[in-house]
């Protein structure tokens, strides 16, 4: 009986083993050795990248690397919770030291294998071997993967393992600490923590990527409590964690510094929610006030304005009004549409889709309104939208504000909130009306401000139209 068993389970481990190919499972070629590669054959990233951009200069889109040379990096990305897929970031550094000897950048690589973080872990340093790989672009982002003179494509999966050399080193990398405004092209493809973060407050409530308008991802506006520049996070909606909500405080966000799909904006990619930490309950919204709707619009009127006298696509310049520009280049100014907005007439327009610019902050504040010496005062004034592109529009009133530039930001805005503003889910081009705002319970002489904010994004921005304000009172 014995040596039945015995025979019986040596021929059951025999076929096992025949049947279970790594080829047919994916099963990782795992060894306790580090690849032995010779020092003079590992280049730097910045040599691949040049090698790269030379080939741009030369009118080529991608360049195939020719010589027998490797690239040691580290991998800062994870699919284990879904939100990246069939490909691996790594950069050639743990942080940011050295910056001028020796810049931080990094790399996709483009593979046909799902389950990537089974072989590859965070932080995990490795060996490409480049000879015959293609250098290119994808999505925005300098991609490695196999290809020709004019695409990227995939390394396939008989034989990334034998591109992708993994070593015993698994570290911890150190997230570069940078403001918005200061994230360049060199910084994409690298591991970036955004500091004193928060949701926008037009998205509060909203899940990472389980709306019904989310399709393929979600994306959801951050910005900046320190500057008011906004970037995107974008998260898959087949990540482990798209259906839960967003932190609605303040705080941290680590992730990818990378571009979207269509190459249109830039984005964050996060690898779970872990590396959200928006611990504190505090917010950076704006002072919100509020009187109601106001039942009766009065006869009398202390401010009326149509922009008729303004010429279109210069900057408005009407007499006691402030057009102030707090960040990029572009102002309120006088447009007419052809469209359904030219039943208006001109009105205000301010447009910084594909100005170029980081961020765009624009003011248009009214002169001085008294509301002591009469009674029943109230708001109105109409709305419109192009392309509002996750940028937003703002009705504020002031009464401590100098009148000068200098101290618009350092005055005291409380937001009107009954104001309706167009959003951009609301139809294109149709004027929207703001409500008869009810201002009678504010005393004082104050300033009424429209302030346009931008998302943060160069290409991907919005345009918004204001008209026929008018602020009247009873007599």
């Amino acid at each position: 009986m014995k040596k039945t068993n015995n025979f019986l389970i040596t021929m059951l481990v025999a076929f096992v083993l025949s049947c279970v190919g790594d080829d047919d499972f994916g099963v990782p070629n795992i060894t306790n050795e580090n690849p032995d590669i010779p020092v003079e054959k590992i280049t730097t990233f910045k040599a691949i990248k040049s090698l790269y951009e030379q080939a741009v200069n030369g009118g080529n889109t991608t360049v195939v690397v020719r010589d027998d040379i490797y690239i040691e990096g580290y991998v800062i990305s994870s699919d284990k919770a879904g939100n990246f897929f069939e490909e691996l970031i790594i950069q050639n550094k743990i942080d940011d030291s050295n910056p001028d000897n020796d810049p931080r950048l990094g790399f996709k690589i483009d593979i046909n294998q799902s389950s990537l973080s089974d072989t590859y872990q965070l932080g995990q340093k490795v060996f490409i071997k480049l000879q015959g790989l293609t250098l290119g672009e994808t999505s925005g982002v300098v991609t490695i993967g196999k290809g020709d003179a004019v695409n990227v494509q995939q390394i396939q999966a008989t034989e990334y393992r034998d591109i992708i050399l993994r070593t015993n080193d698994i570290v911890e990398i150190k997230p570069k600490v940078v403001a918005l405004e200061n994230l360049t092209e060199a910084d994409e493809n690298t591991l970036i923590q955004l500091q004193n973060m928060q949701l926008n407050r037009f998205e509060l409530g909203a899940s990472f990527a389980s709306e019904s308008f989310d399709e393929f991802d979600g994306l959801r506006l951050l910005e900046s409590c320190e500057s008011g520049i906004q970037i995107i996070m974008q998260t898959s909606t087949f990540s482990d964690f798209k259906s839960l909500i967003v932190p609605q405080g303040s705080g941290t966000i680590t992730g990818v510094f990378s571009r979207d799909f269509r190459d249109n904006f830039n984005v964050l990619v996060i690898n779970s929610s872990a590396d959200i930490n928006f611990d504190s309950t505090e917010r950076c919204d704006p002072i919100e006030f509020s009187c109601g709707l106001a039942t009766t619009i009065g006869t009398g009127n202390l401010l009326y304005e149509d922009f008729e006298p303004q010429r279109n696509n210069r900057p408005i310049e009407i007499d006691g009004w402030t057009n102030y520009i707090e960040a990029g280049t572009q102002a309120w100014e006088g447009y007419s549409s052809t469209s359904s907005n030219a039943s208006l007439g001109r009105s205000a327009r301010f447009q910084s889709a594909s100005s170029g610019d980081i961020s765009n902050i624009g003011w248009l504040i009214t002169p001085a309104i008294d509301l002591d010496a009469q009674d029943g005062e109230s708001l109105r004034f109409k709305t419109s939208n192009s392309l509002a592109d996750s940028s937003y529009m703002e009705v504020f009133y002031a009464d401590d504000w100098d009148g000068t530039e200098a101290g618009v930001t350092a005055a005291t805005w409380r937001i009107l909130t009954d104001a309706y503003v167009v959003k951009d889910t609301d139809s294109f081009a149709e004027w929207f009306s703001s409500g008869n705002v009810d201002l009678s319970c504010i005393s004082g002489s104050i300033h009424i401000a429209f302030k346009y904010t931008g998302s943060g994004q160069s290409t991907f921005d919005g345009v918004y139209e204001l008209d026929d304000i008018s602020v009247d009172f009873v007599e």
